[in-house]
């Protein structure tokens, strides 16, 4: 429970710190850092730095080594290649498909970079995992031969990787509205059964790193951009494999590839305006513009 504290308030402490100085910089009107949101009204990416700093900080605290190995890595990762398509950003390409056209014409894109660094960082990160886990995958049995042992090991790595860049992914395609992604984030710890030693101090990280870019993003003055949101669903994705089974993992996956594919034909935020609970809920905490 302390170690959790800690982590939560590390975290926070950091990601609100480094927001705070970097809008009273002037750094904060720069070209490269301001976006027009959706009402028209300047914001700042600033918050997504802030949010990955918070996060690598409280994940320092995570006492399982290889849960903190992964998230570290992947939160990096994410939060390193959102930045770089934040910042440097090339390229007329939007979305999945866009980008995977632009590399299939030999365009490499900073969004090309990420979707293919974020999964690999993901697969990385599996792995890690994988090595203190006692189950077999989705195959297992009572007999298994050392070929399908190998082969239900492949498939779980490459689920559980899915499950971190999709969920990674997921929360950037959220990041459209003030909170919306924060409020996503902190929905998920709140009704994830949670275990000591394995959902506390990780989780606490992303609560207390959520909670401190609380005001800012809802206010408008800031966003998560993909550095924050790709960084935060990166280290929320690996609490989520980490807390389910094989078969579970297997059905974020499928779901998570399902809204990747929806999001490409039709906006989320219709789906959530048009809805009622997640229209209200979205529109909590900030003006409905």
């Amino acid at each position: 429970m302390i170690r959790s504290l800690v982590s939560s308030a590390v975290a926070g402490l950091v990601g609100y710190t480094a927001t705070r100085a970097i809008l009273n910089s002037k750094l904060r009107t720069h070209d490269k850092v301001v976006r027009t949101n959706h009402a028209g009204n300047d914001v700042s990416l600033v918050e997504g730095p802030a949010v990955t700093a918070g996060l690598v900080a409280g994940s320092l605290l995570i006492e399982e080594p290889r849960q903190r190995a992964a998230t570290l890595l992947v939160t990096t990762v994410s939060g390193g290649l959102g930045a770089v398509d934040d910042f440097l950003e090339s390229g007329d390409s939007k979305g999945l498909r866009g980008h995977l056209e632009a590399l299939s014409r030999g365009e490499i894109t900073t969004g090309a970079i990420k979707v293919i660094g974020i999964p690999m960082a993901s697969i990385a990160a599996a792995t890690i995992l994988r090595t203190g886990r006692n189950n077999h995958g989705l195959f297992s049995s009572h007999r298994t031969t050392a070929a399908q042992t190998w082969w239900g090991s492949t498939v779980d790595v490459v689920v559980t990787g899915g499950v971190i860049a999709g969920t990674a992914n997921l929360f950037n395609l959220l990041d459209l509205r003030p909170g919306r992604a924060l409020k996503a984030g902190l929905l998920t710890l709140a009704f994830m059964p949670h275990r000591h030693g394995l959902t506390w101090a990780p989780g606490a990280a992303i609560a207390g790193a959520s909670t401190a870019a609380w005001p800012d993003d809802l206010d408008g003055a800031v966003m998560l951009g993909d550095t924050g949101a790709n960084a935060l669903g990166a280290a929320l994705g690996t609490i989520l494999v980490e807390n389910s089974t094989a078969k579970q993992r297997a059905l974020v996956l499928t779901g998570l590839v399902g809204l990747t594919l929806l999001s490409e034909k039709v906006s989320f935020t219709s789906i959530i305006e048009s809805t009622p609970g997640l229209r209200e809920i979205d529109a909590f905490g900030r003006e409905v513009v």
